[in-house]
């Protein structure tokens, strides 16, 4: 089946409608919305905290190893559930797909170890 120029213009007629939205949304909250500029409206606010000293103040990168650890680690886990869920048609279907979580596990495993090994975890 060959497509023409043609068949994808409702897409773009899609586009056109979406963008012209946005932008007329964009400049209506611009000449609609309050202009009330106070000193309070100004300042810095983080989750209900005043401001104390700059923040740039360097800290530990382990917060950064141990929360990305921690997402690499639970994608990884993800990905045994739908295994889990047709457990009982994995084991009719053959050995293969005990075989395949196997090999899974061992490299997330190893994975685990490694960074167990390289005191990644350990806070000083």
């Amino acid at each position: 089946m060959n497509s023409t120029p043609v068949d994808y213009l409702p897409i773009l007629m899609q586009f056109v409608v979406i963008m012209g939205f946005v932008g007329a949304t964009i400049v209506a909250t611009h000449f609609l919305g309050p202009k009330r500029k106070t000193a309070d409206k100004l300042e810095t606010f983080e989750c209900g905290i005043e401001v104390h000293g700059n923040a740039r103040t360097p800290f530990s990168i382990k917060y950064f190893l141990v929360a990305i650890l921690f997402v690499l680690f639970d994608v990884e886990i993800i990905f045994m559930f739908p295994w889990a869920v047709n457990f009982k048609e994995n084991i009719v279907n053959g050995m293969d797909a005990f075989w395949e979580m196997l090999i899974f596990l061992s490299a997330v495993l190893l994975g685990f170890i490694y960074v167990i090994k390289k005191g990644i975890l350990k806070w000083e």
